[in-house]
């Protein structure tokens, strides 16, 4: 999801403090003009519009992205957006490793925000794999619910695969 930087600050009550202190995961990062939090299943990203919503962030209007924007990084838009764009750049300058960007419309700025502690390596960018809602493939096998996390092991490669669930706070 990525958010008008302005609309956060104007809008949210408690402003960017307030707004930090609801982010229930360490995928926030922000350059000035946008902000993104990251989320791993739909219906969490759903969640977390309406609760905006709450405070005066406004999601679509008339068919629109407002104040706000879902963004999946194989697709980019989920709505129309007038206000940023959507592409893939090179991760420091390496052709072979394409990450998902979004900028607003008309900004200057060319360098690649991302959360505290990303790395390319084991990212989503570097190995995606996507799960349709609701839909668990025959080749992940859940093994349990751990700090906010669904837990799968992919059967392939042996391998656990984490699912990040804001709000379930490890409960089952």
């Amino acid at each position: 999801m990525v958010l008008r930087a302005e609309a956060v600050l104007g809008k949210y009550s408690g402003g960017w403090q307030g707004f930090m202190a609801v982010v229930a995961n360490s995928t926030l990062c922000a350059d000035g003009e946008l902000i993104r939090v990251g989320f791993m299943a739909p219906h969490d990203t759903k969640n977390f519009i309406e609760a905006l919503a709450a405070h005066g962030i406004i999601y679509l209007r008339e068919g629109q992205a407002e104040d706000l924007v879902v963004v999946d990084q194989q697709r980019g838009f989920a709505a129309p957006c007038i206000w940023a764009e959507f592409g893939q750049v090179d991760w420091q300058g390496d052709p072979t490793k394409k990450v998902s960007a979004c900028r607003a419309v008309k900004s200057t700025r060319t360098e690649l925000v991302t959360p505290d502690g990303w790395t390319y390596e084991g990212s989503l960018s570097s190995r995606f794999v996507f799960v349709e809602a609701g839909r668990v493939p025959e080749f992940m096998d859940f093994l349990r619910h751990e700090n906010g996390l669904d837990v799968y092991r992919d059967l392939r490669t042996g391998k656990e695969v984490y699912v990040s669930r804001p709000g379930r706070g490890g409960q089952g």
